[in-house]
Parts: structure tokens; sequence; C-alpha cells
């Protein structure tokens, strides 16, 4: 791979990325890999790159600046937290996600939270693992079907969340920002669009399904579960930034919350002082709700194709911003 090389991988967590060296490969194009996790990293590194696939390297004015070059980050995965979107859009730098590649997989760990927080199973076969045989720790156990969830983000994957609840017999009331899909969608009049406050009031279990920003860190907090109903369940497969986790903690122990389900946390990995560890009732998984085997293949390849199709000026197919 020679310095010239114009696509620019700058870091990358995969298991490999064959993915991306067969289709670059195909397309005729060379590119460099690097396992960048600094401002001065990517500067170093990245020296007139035309198009980057990124995962958490951070993106920032300064880096704008220093690589004059850039067209098109494209970023593997849905959110763009570690891209500073309006610092790239001054720059005239496309950035690019990949929205499409996980949505079953994030609704499926949804789910698989939400059982194992309701039902127990995981946590009642450890405990006959040591030999014990009764159902009674793990009372009480609501009725799922008569459960009311709360979906806060109605895009693909809250969507695809809400279809599987809906099937388990779930009233399924949503909020979101933009609700005009769902409203205009008669496959999906079984979502009840309402507001933030009144989603919290309602619902028996609230599943978060929305991008992290500015407006909704923390979001999740002292005040927030409150308003939730006593024994109301959190599940979070979004962003671990929308949850106050000290107040979590608080509210598991207390028994305001009757559970929670986690996938996402504030750091990665979850630190070994973090209140969460101790708290009651909780499921913790780490950061594995977009995962398979397809989905994992997807993500390589949408990435690299959409790299390709900066070098070729042709139009990009996820484009978060405008100019």
């Amino acid at each position: 791979m020679t310095e010239l090389a114009k696509i620019v991988i700058t870091d990358n967590d995969h298991a490999d990325i064959n993915d991306e060296i067969e289709i670059f490969k195909a397309a005729g194009l060379e590119f460099r890999f690097y396992q960048c996790k600094t401002e001065e990293d990517l500067i170093a590194n990245c020296k007139g790159a035309v198009a980057c696939l990124n995962q958490y390297a951070p993106f920032t004015e300064k880096v704008f600046a220093a690589l004059p070059d850039l067209k098109m980050i494209v970023r593997y995965g849905v959110g763009v937290d570690n891209i500073d979107v309006a610092a790239a859009t001054r720059h005239g730098v496309a950035v690019c996600n990949v929205p499409d590649y996980g949505t079953f997989e994030v609704a499926d760990q949804a789910l698989a939270l939400m059982m194992e927080v309701i039902r127990k199973p995981g946590l009642a076969w450890q405990d006959v693992k040591k030999g014990n045989w009764d159902y009674t720790k793990f009372t009480p156990i609501r009725r799922i079907s008569s459960m009311t969830v709360g979906i806060i983000g109605l895009g693909r994957i809250g969507i695809a969340f809400a279809k599987r609840v809906h099937a388990l017999g779930c009233e399924v009331v949503g909020y979101d920002v933009y609700t005009k899909h769902v409203k205009e969608d008669p496959e999906l009049s079984f979502i009840k669009t309402a507001s933030l406050d009144e989603v919290l009031e309602q619902a028996d279990l609230i599943s978060l399904h929305c991008g992290l920003n500015a407006d909704n860190a923390g979001m999740m907090n002292q005040s927030t579960f409150a308003k939730m109903k006593d024994g109301a369940i959190l599940i979070n497969v979004a962003r671990g930034g929308l949850i106050n986790e000290a107040d979590l903690a608080s509210a598991l122990n207390s028994g305001k919350l009757g559970g929670a389900g986690i996938d996402v946390t504030c750091k990665e990995p979850l630190e070994a002082s973090s209140p969460l560890r101790s708290a009651k009732n909780i499921v913790i998984t780490p950061h594995m709700a977009w995962y398979s085997v397809e989905a994992a293949h997807d993500l390589n390849r949408k990435c690299a194709e959409e790299a390709v199709r900066c070098m070729r000026g042709e139009k990009l197919r996820c484009q978060l911003n405008k100019f």
C-alpha cells in the first residue's frame, strides 16, 4: 500500500478488514490502515486523504483544518458522536454513516434484554447450576402481554422493536421529535404517539432508540425516573450518554425502577467503579447489540462502498450534512 493512497481507514477494532480489502481491490483503489486514537494521530496519518473510514478516532475542527484534501468521512455505525459535524460542514467534508446494517440485531438485543429483565431465564439458570430449584427467588414476574411499552426514538430500530413487542401483545406508545412517518403509515397504527412526559408516565417499560446530542444527553435522570411508574423497567441499546448512570443506580437500588437492561454505557468498557456494577436488577451486555455475522459484513462492505463512491465522484448513499 502506497503512502499516496487517498483512502484511509483511521481505526477499526473488528476481527479483520477482509471485506474492505475485497471492495477496494475490485475498484482498483489503494488504501492505508491505521489505529488512530487522538487528533494528533489523525493529523499525522491522514495527510492527503480524500475519504476516511472511521470508528472512534475524534474528527474535530483542529483535525479538519489540518486535512484540507479530505472530502468524506464514513463512520462504522449509526452515531457520529466522535465527529464534529458542524466543523466538517464548514470545511466541506461530507459526513456519512451506515444506518441500516444492524437494525434487526439491535431491536433483537433490546427484546432479549427485556426478556431477561422480566422473565429472568439467565439468572434462574445460574441459580439452578448451583443446585437450587426455586422460582420464587425471581418473582415478581410480569405478564408481558399486559404491559405498555414506551419507545423513545421512532427511527428504523425503534420501529423494528415496536413491531416485536406488539407481536407479543404489548400496547406501544412512542415519542420522537418527528412522528409524521409513523402517523402516515397504516401498518404502524398500533403505535400511539405521545409527548415524552406521557410516554414516561404511561409505560411499564421504556426502551431508548434515539441518537445522542447536546439536547438529550443525560435525559434519563433522577427527574425523569420520578415521572415513571414505580417498578418500571428501562432498556438502553442506543447511547450510554442518554442516561445519568449514578441516578439510574440510585433508582434501581431504591426500588423506584424495577429493572434495567443496558448494552451501552457512558464509558466503555464499563469502569470498575461504576455504580451500575452493584445496582439491583440490572443486566449489562458489552455493546454487542449491533453484532451478528451478517451485520458485521454489511457494515464493513457499506463503509467501503461509500468510500468508493466518494472517490468516483458519485452520489453518496448516506450523507448526514448538507453544504
